[in-house]
């Protein structure tokens, strides 16, 4: 058996010695358990199949070290609808918004001129105030207005860059925000090529999921030793929102903050949805649509403790 064959199955394969003990996995199961084949060799098989509902074992006679081969099958046609169908309804809520930013976008700006009109007929200043917060309010719409409207603009040219350089360059807004209240870690694949992308849309979406997780570790219930860590691997035979590609990369951003209420879990990704009492609910709607035009997609996990974002993007090697 060609065990190098294997990585271009869907499926998850490991193959056994005699003892139960992993000797070869492909790269869907490392995928699918989080670890490499250096890491998983030698490990008992059992402990890392438990919590899988279907698991194939079949016996491989004369062909030595392997004695078992194990499959677990990824069910992906469910997971790639359910992917489009929610694609389909973010999609129809973005246009509704841009459609209704165009509409609000002139009377706001004739209710920002006839206050500051107004401010210059008062004689009080203790009057006047009160039209500086019609204006302030009315600069803070508009740029919640404006940032609805241009969520439409389509995406730019490729260009070929260092993934890790614009992590470092995320890491580095961060930390200027932020400052010594988080402690920015980082855990990057040194195989991963220059690729090709739009650098700036990618840029967008990594910082908007990177201060998303900053802001809930400074704002959440304090801990001790808050953490935002950024992370990347390179994916093989990924099916994201377009389908199936060859190679793919991954970014984490994983945080230790209180994590995402159950009440939000299904709308995170709509748009004006938030759990902050000073947040917008545009940041990571508009990292999944960033994403989303270049082919790929935006997911979570998150348990207290433990909150990770995934950036997946077809990877597209210079």
């Amino acid at each position: 058996m060609d065990a190098s064959g294997l990585d271009l199955l869907c499926t998850a394969v490991l193959l056994l010695d005699e003892s139960l003990r992993i000797r070869h996995v492909n790269s869907a199961a490392e995928e699918l358990l989080g670890q490499s084949r250096r890491q998983l060799a030698g490990q008992p098989a059992q402990p890392w199949l438990e919590g899988f509902d279907s698991v194939l074992k079949t016996p491989l006679r004369g062909h030595p070290p392997w004695a078992w081969l194990i499959e677990i099958p990824v069910h992906q046609g469910g997971h790639l609808d359910e992917l489009r169908q929610a694609r389909g309804r973010e999609e129809a809520q973005r246009e509704t918004l841009r459609n209704l930013a165009h509409e609000v976008r002139n009377p706001l700006a004739g209710l920002r001129a006839a206050a500051q009109l107004l401010e210059m007929e008062l004689a009080r200043d203790d009057l006047r105030e009160y039209t500086r917060v019609i204006v302030a309010e009315a600069d803070r719409l508009a740029g919640l207005v404006a940032r609805l409207a241009s969520s439409s603009q389509p995406a730019a040219a490729p260009s070929i860059f260092n993934v890790h350089e614009l992590c470092e360059r995320v890491l580095a807004l961060i930390h200027l925000e932020f400052g010594e209240q988080i402690r920015l870690e980082r855990d990057y694949d040194a195989s991963v090529p220059d690729m090709r992308a739009d650098r700036d849309q990618l840029l967008q979406a990594l910082l908007n999921v990177a201060r998303n997780g900053a802001q809930a570790l400074v704002e959440g219930p304090g801990r001790a030793s808050p953490v935002l860590r950024l992370s990347t691997r390179i994916l093989h035979q990924p099916l994201l929102a377009a389908g199936q590609h060859r190679m793919g990369l991954r970014i984490a951003v994983a945080d230790n903050g209180p994590g995402v209420s159950e009440a939000l879990r299904d709308k995170l990704f709509h748009p004006l949805v938030t759990g902050r009492a000073q947040g917008t609910g545009l940041g990571l709607s508009l990292a999944q649509e960033c994403l989303q035009r270049q082919g790929g997609l935006l997911e979570f996990d998150s348990v207290p403790g433990k909150t990770e974002f995934r950036l997946l993007l077809p990877l597209e090697i210079a």
